[in-house]
C-alpha cells in the first residue's frame, strides 16, 4: 500500500534539488517549442509532424497503425483538445499547451465557507471525480516548478508567464488513458490515446475551474502550460517518479496524463507517497532496453544535462528529448513505448494484478519483475488485432516489444 513519505522529503517531489546550480525552466527551452524556432531540432520531419495532425492522412505508410484508419482515429481523439487550442492563436495564445485554458464563466461575488480545510479538500475531489477526474490530489504552489517564461509562437520567442501569487493551492488530476490503444505502441493508434487523454482534460479541467469559481474562488486550469505537471503530480500524491522521466500511479502505473487547477480555495494539501517504485525502477530496465530512441537513461540518478530541454541543478532520471521527439518525428506520431512497456501498466480491477503490486512493493520485488516477464507483459498488440476486436477476434500478443516496422 502506498505510504507518505517522510516530512524532510516533502519539499522535493522526489528529487535532489542542488540549490545553487537550480535554474526554473524556460518553456521556450521544451522540445516541442524549440521544433518551431531551433534548426538544430526543427526539420522537414518534425513540420511533417505537426501538420499531419491537421492534414487527413488519405495514405501515410504500408506499416499496420499507420494507415489512414489509424490515423483518422488519432486525429479526431485529438479533436477536441485542438479546438480549444487554436480557439485564440489569433490573440497569440495557444490554449491548454501554451497558455492556460479562459473559457470561464465570471466567478460568483459571494465567496462560499468551509467548515475547515480538510472539508473543503474533500468535497472539491469529489466534485472532481464525478466530473471526470481519474485521479485528483491537491499539493502547495511551488514557484520553482512555474515555467520562468512561456513560449510564443508569434514572437517566435519568450513572453511573460504570470501567476497570482494568491492562487498557493494546485488541484491536479489524472486522466487514465485507454489501455488497448497504447498496447499497440509505437502507433497511430497509441496517439489517439494521448489525444483523447488531452481532449478529455480540456473538458475536466473547465469543469472544475467552473465549478471553484461558482464558490467565488479563484481557478486558473492548466495542461501542458504555465508549470511542469510531473513534480506537481507527485507533491499532490498521485503517484511515484519512475525511470522514463514519468509518473507511477498506483491506479494505473504509467498510463497516465496530468493537468492541474491553480486556485485560492482554502483546500487541505496532500503529500508524496512511496509504493517501491523508485526500488523498482532501480532493478528494471524495461523502459531504457525497450526505447526506439535510446532516449531513456539506464544507469544511476544523476545531474547531467542531455541538452537544454532539460532542468539544470536536478538529480533524477532525465530523458534526452531531443532524441525522443526526432523519433516521434521519424514515425509520424508519438510514441509511448515506454508506457507500454513499464511492469506497472497492467489493470488493477484485477486480483493477479493487485497482488503484483503488492511483490512489487515488498523486498520480493525481483520475483515480482520475474513475473512481470515470464507473464510476456508489456508486449506490442498487432494493430490488426485491435481493429479486429471489434468483430469479436481475439487480440493477440506480439513477442516484440520494439521496431514500429515489425507489425
Amino acid at each position: 500500500m502506498p505510504h507518505p513519505i517522510r516530512p524532510d522529503q516533502r519539499h522535493e517531489a522526489g528529487w535532489r534539488i542542488d540549490a545553487s546550480q537550480f535554474e526554473r525552466f524556460s518553456a521556450v527551452n521544451d522540445v516541442f517549442n524549440r521544433s518551431w524556432w531551433d534548426p538544430s531540432v526543427r526539420s522537414e520531419k518534425t513540420e511533417r509532424f505537426f501538420e499531419s495532425y491537421r492534414k487527413p492522412l488519405e495514405e501515410w505508410r504500408k506499416a499496420r497503425g499507420f494507415q489512414r484508419k489509424d490515423y483518422a482515429l488519432r486525429n479526431a481523439a485529438w479533436h477536441g483538445a485542438d479546438i480549444f487550442a487554436e480557439m485564440k492563436e489569433d490573440q497569440d495564445r495557444r490554449e491548454g499547451f501554451l497558455d492556460p485554458l479562459s473559457v470561464l464563466r465570471d466567478a460568483s461575488d459571494e465567496v462560499e465557507h468551509f467548515d475547515s480545510p480538510e472539508i473543503a479538500a474533500s468535497e472539491l475531489k469529489q466534485v472532481a471525480l464525478v466530473l471526470g477526474a481519474d485521479l485528483v490530489g491537491i499539493a502547495e504552489t511551488d514557484e520553482r516548478w512555474l515555467y520562468s517564461e512561456a513560449y510564443s509562437r508569434e514572437l517566435d520567442g519568450a513572453k511573460p508567464n504570470p501567476m497570482d501569487p494568491g492562487l498557493d493551492r494546485v488541484v491536479v488530476i489524472g486522466q487514465a488513458m485507454d489501455p488497448s490503444l497504447i498496447a499497440t505502441a509505437p502507433s497511430a493508434l497509441a496517439g489517439a490515446a494521448t489525444g483523447l487523454g488531452y481532449s478529455q482534460d480540456v473538458i475536466v479541467l473547465l469543469s472544475i475551474a467552473q465549478y471553484i469559481r461558482n464558490l467565488g474562488y479563484s481557478a486558473v486550469p492548466s495542461m501542458n502550460d504555465t508549470a511542469l505537471a510531473i513534480p506537481y503530480a507527485i507533491k499532490a500524491g498521485l503517484g511515484e517518479y519512475g525511470r522514463h522521466g514519468l509518473v507511477i500511479t498506483p491506479e494505473h502505473g504509467s498510463n497516465v496524463r496530468f493537468g492541474k487547477i491553480f486556485t485560492n480555495m482554502p483546500v487541505d494539501i496532500d503529500h508524496p507517497i512511496r509504493f517501491g517504485v523508485e526500488e523498482m525502477c532501480n532493478l528494471c530496465r524495461a523502459c531504457s532496453d525497450g526505447c526506439p530512441s535510446s532516449a531513456i537513461p539506464a544507469g544511476d540518478p544523476n545531474d547531467h544535462l542531455h541538452n537544454v530541454s532539460n532542468i539544470k541543478g536536478i538529480s533524477k532520471w532525465s530523458v534526452d528529448g531531443e532524441a525522443c521527439f526526432n523519433y516521434w518525428a521519424k514515425i509520424n506520431s508519438d510514441c509511448s513505448v515506454c508506457i507500454r512497456v513499464c511492469p506497472y501498466t497492467r489493470d488493477y480491477d484485477r486480483w493477479q494484478n493487485k497482488l503484483w503490486a503488492k511483490v512489487a512493493g515488498s523486498r520480493l520485488r525481483r520475483m515480482a519483475l520475474w513475473w512481470d516477464r515470464r507473464q510476456g507483459q508489456g508486449a506490442r498488440v498487432s494493430s490488426k488485432a485491435w481493429w479486429s476486436a471489434s468483430t469479436e477476434t481475439p487480440v493477440t500478443l506480439s513477442p516484440t516489444r520494439g521496431s514500429p516496422d515489425s507489425l
